[in-house]
């Protein structure tokens, strides 16, 4: 199973946050992955490979659930 994600993309984590939430959206792709919680607006970097390992689904794009 391939995983698309892209900017903005709202995913879900195999982990949840200590907030009570596995929702982030991507805010920044590279080398290095930033996403931000959807909850509780807190900012992580983590290295590409470590966001495809831990990465369980992906939701869709912030910008169309608006």
């Amino acid at each position: 199973m391939e995983k698309k994600y892209k900017l903005n993309s709202h995913v879900i984590m195999k982990k949840g946050h200590p907030c009570g939430t596995n929702e982030w959206i991507v805010t920044r792709l590279g080398v290095d992955i930033k996403l931000k919680c959807v909850n509780c607006g807190r900012e992580i970097m983590m290295d590409r490979l470590e966001f495809e390992k831990k990465l369980k689904k992906v939701i869709g794009d912030a910008n169309e659930a608006e």
